[in-house]
C-alpha cells in the first residue's frame, strides 16, 4: 500500500478509529489525515491581521473592532465575517488539491454564551452544522479542536484567557471546568451520529511552556489537572457517543512525548505539533518510540508557518512514516506560506499603526478598512498560493533542499556558507563527491514532471529515477535536468567523478 493509496479521499469512509497504532476507516483500511486547519474563523488570533502589541487574542480585536468602529459597525462586522471567512468554497478547494481532512478550531465563546451556567449559542452551532454538511458533501473528515476552552487551557493569546493563565486546569472554585465539560457532552449529542466528524480534539496545546511576561506556572501540577481532565472528559463523552476517535494532546505546547504514560481510551491517537524546527526524522523520534511502546496511533495536528521548501521536507517525511498531518493554518493576510493570501485593504495600515501605538483612524476610515476586509477574506478574493500546496505534497511545483536526504555519507556531506561541515538543515549546501549518492521521493500528482538541479562544480552525475537511468550529465557551474514519468517514485543523484555542489532541485510540471 503506497502513502499516495492511504491519503486517498476515496478512505474518507464511516467512523475512524484506532487499530494497532494506525487509524482505520470504517472499511478498516488506513488512512493518513492530510489537512488543513481553519485558525482565525472561530477563534481569532492577531498576528494573522497584522496587529501589533496588545490585540492578540479574540477579546482583544474584538475591543479594538468596537473601539474603532463602534458598537453597532463591530455586531454587523463579527456576523459577515463569520459568513465569509469560510464558505463551501473553501472546503471545495482543500478536496480539490488532495487534502481528506480538515481540523477547525473552535473559541467556546462562539457556541457558548460568557455568562452564569450553561447556555449554548445556537448562531454559533448553525455555523459549525453548515460547515460539518460541506465536508461531508466534498469527503473531508472534520476534526472538532477546543482550541479556547473556558477559563483556557493553555495560558495565552491562542486560548483567549483572559490573564494569560489556564485557569481551567488551576482553579478550584471557578465554574470554567463544567463549562468545558458541558460542552463536550454537547458536541457528543450532536455529532455522535455523524461519520463525517472524524475525531475529537479535546484540548489545543494544553499548558504552555514558560514565556516571558506571562505569570509563571507549576507545571507538574498542571500536568495532574490535565490528565485528570482528559479521563473526566473521556468519560463524559463515552457516556454519549462509543464511536468517535478522540485526539489527545500532550503539555508545552503539545510538544513532549513523555507526557503520554498511560491510555485515556481504546480508541484516541497521541496528537502532537511541530513548528520552526530542523526537518529531520529525529523530531519525531520521542513519538515513534511512543507508539511502539503504547500501540497509539499519531497525529501531527499542527505544523506550519514556516518556509514552503521546509514543507517539501518535514511533511512527506511524516506520511513515510504513518504519521498524519495538518498544516497552520488555511488562510491569512499577505502570506506566502498558506495557500490563500488575504489581500491587504486600501487603509490597513492606519489600523495596524494604530495597534503599535500610532494615531486613532477615524470611524470612516477604520470602518472602510475592516469593510473591505470582509470582501477580501472570501476565497474568490484571496490569493491562490500554489506552491505551498505542491510543497506539503511534494509535487511538481514544489522546490527541494538537496540536504533533504535521510544521511550523509562518505561522498555526500553537508556544509555551511563557509565551506565547514554542518548538521543544520537551513542554508545547507551538499557536497557530492565520488560514490556520493542520496535519494528523494516524489509525488507526481499523476503528471509528468522535470527536474533542474542547479549543480557547482566539476564532475559527473547521474540521475535515476525508481533505479532506471536518466541521463549522465557533466557538471559546470549550470543546470542539469531531467523528465520524469508521470508516476511516484524516487528521484536518485549520483557521483561518479570529480565533485560537484547542490543546495535546490527544483520539480515542475513537463512544459
Amino acid at each position: 500500500m503506497t502513502v499516495t493509496e492511504k491519503m486517498s479521499r476515496d478512505r474518507v469512509c464511516g467512523f475512524l478509529r484506532a487499530e494497532q497504532g494506525k487509524i482505520v476507516n470504517g472499511r478498516g483500511e488506513e488512512i493518513l489525515l492530510t489537512g488543513m486547519g481553519l485558525g482565525n474563523w472561530l477563534l481569532p488570533e492577531g498576528y494573522m491581521w497584522r496587529f501589533q502589541g496588545r490585540y492578540n487574542s479574540p477579546r482583544r480585536i474584538e475591543e479594538l473592532v468596537r473601539d474603532l468602529c463602534g458598537t453597532r459597525f463591530a455586531e454587523e462586522f463579527w456576523i459577515k465575517f463569520r459568513e465569509n471567512y469560510i464558505t463551501e468554497a473553501d472546503i471545495a478547494a482543500m478536496a480539490e488539491v488532495g487534502f481528506n481532512s480538515v481540523r477547525i478550531p473552535i473559541g467556546w465563546r462562539a457556541v457558548m454564551e460568557d455568562e452564569p451556567g450553561v447556555i449554548f449559542r445556537e448562531d454559533g452551532f448553525a455555523l459549525l452544522d453548515r460547515f460539518i454538511d460541506w465536508c461531508e458533501k466534498y469527503r473531508l473528515y472534520v476534526i472538532l479542536d477546543l482550541h479556547g476552552a473556558p477559563g483556557g487551557q493553555t495560558g495565552s493569546n491562542i486560548d483567549d484567557s483572559i490573564d494569560d493563565l489556564p485557569r481551567l486546569l488551576t482553579d478550584t472554585e471557578s465554574d470554567s471546568r463544567e463549562k468545558t465539560l458541558a460542552l463536550w457532552r454537547e458536541f457528543a449529542r450532536r455529532y455522535r451520529d455523524r461519520w463525517i466528524v472524524g475525531m475529537y480534539d479535546l484540548l489545543n496545546e494544553p499548558c504552555r511552556s514558560p514565556m516571558d511576561g506571562t505569570p509563571a506556572l507549576d507545571h507538574d501540577a498542571l500536568r495532574v489537572s490535565l490528565k485528570n481532565f482528559y479521563r473526566d472528559c473521556v468519560a463524559e463523552v463515552r457516556s454519549i457517543d462509543d464511536r468517535h476517535m478522540f485526539s489527545i494532546e500532550s503539555d508545552y505546547w503539545a510538544s513532549r512525548a513523555d507526557f503520554f504514560d498511560e491510555v485515556y481510551d481504546s480508541n484516541m491517537c497521541m496528537h502532537f505539533h511541530r513548528y520552526w524546527c530542523p526537518p529531520r526524522k529525529f523530531m519525531y523520534d520521542a513519538f515513534l518510540a511512543k507508539r511502539e511502546e503504547l500501540g497509539v496511533p499519531l497525529y501531527l495536528g499542527e505544523t506550519g508557518e514556516n518556509h514552503p521548501t521546509w514543507f517539501a521536507a518535514m511533511y512527506p517525511m511524516a506520511a513515510e512514516l504513518d504519521i498524519g498531518y495538518n498544516i497552520w493554518p488555511w488562510k491569512k493576510l499577505e502570506t506566502g506560506n498558506s495557500p490563500c493570501s488575504v489581500n491587504t485593504p486600501a487603509l490597513w495600515d492606519k489600523v495596524v499603526a494604530y495597534t503599535a501605538g500610532g494615531d486613532r483612524p477615524s470611524y470612516a476610515d477604520a470602518q472602510a478598512a475592516f469593510s473591505e476586509y470582509l470582501e477580501n477574506i472570501r476565497f474568490e478574493n484571496c490569493t491562490w498560493r500554489p506552491n505551498v500546496i505542491a510543497s506539503i505534497f511534494r509535487r511538481p511545483g514544489c522546490v527541494i533542499r538537496a540536504c533533504d536526504t535521510a544521511e550523509q555519507n562518505d561522498g555526500v556531506t553537508w556544509l555551511n556558507a563557509d565551506g565547514n561541515p554542518t548538521d543544520e538543515w537551513e542554508k545547507t549546501v551538499t557536497r557530492f563527491a565520488v560514490g556520493g549518492e542520496a535519494s528523494y521521493h516524489l509525488y507526481s500528482d499523476g503528471v509528468e514532471g522535470t527536474v533542474r538541479i542547479n549543480a557547482v562544480g566539476g564532475g559527473t552525475a547521474v540521475l535515476t529515477f525508481d533505479g532506471t537511468e536518466l541521463g549522465t550529465y557533466t557538471v559546470g557551474d549550470g543546470e542539469i535536468s531531467a523528465e520524469i514519468p508521470g508516476h511516484d517514485g524516487t528521484l536518485g543523484i549520483r557521483c561518479t567523478d570529480g565533485a560537484f555542489d547542490v543546495e535546490f532541485i527544483s520539480f515542475d510540471k513537463k512544459a
